[in-house]
């Protein structure tokens, strides 16, 4: 289980290695991504809270990146955070995500980036339920949920 600790250590030192990368030029990032899910994959944007696709969405399965399709987070981790965009405690595996500060906004953030293909998901914050103390608050445009097979 990842506590907070192992986040900062993560951003400020070394993350684990990716299962595998996917590498695309930005034509081809643009052809394979819905507009919106470009902005936030790759232009770090943000979608609107509570009026995006996975908000109050709590069906059973899996979500990964709508970049390159890697698994990130079990169903089972989403929780009601009230922030407006879906939040988890923990994702699947240690090496899903890669961690970076972010001082962006005029605020001092962790964000979240998929491991394998870079793209933006979101941040993770230590406000979250015990016992990892975690929030990974993602957009939902950087996420497609596979279901329970």
């Amino acid at each position: 289980m990842l506590r907070w600790k192992d986040i900062l250590y993560y951003a400020k030192y070394s993350n684990p290695e990716p299962p595998r990368r996917v590498e695309k030029t930005d034509a081809e990032w643009q052809a394979r991504l819905t507009p919106a899910q470009y902005v936030v994959l790759r232009q770090q944007g943000t979608e609107p809270p509570y009026r995006n696709a996975y908000c109050r969405s709590y069906e059973p399965g899996v979500y990964a990146c709508a970049g390159c399709g890697s698994v990130l987070f079990d169903a089972g981790t989403k929780y009601h955070a009230m922030s407006g965009w879906p939040s988890f405690t923990q994702p699947v595996a240690k090496n899903a995500i890669r961690y970076a500060f972010d001082d962006s906004h005029h605020m001092q953030r962790i964000e979240a980036v998929c491991n394998v293909c870079s793209g933006h998901l979101g941040h993770v914050f230590a406000d979250g339920p015990e016992p990892g103390g975690l929030r990974y608050c993602m957009n939902s445009a950087s996420l497609v949920r596979l279901a329970a097979g």
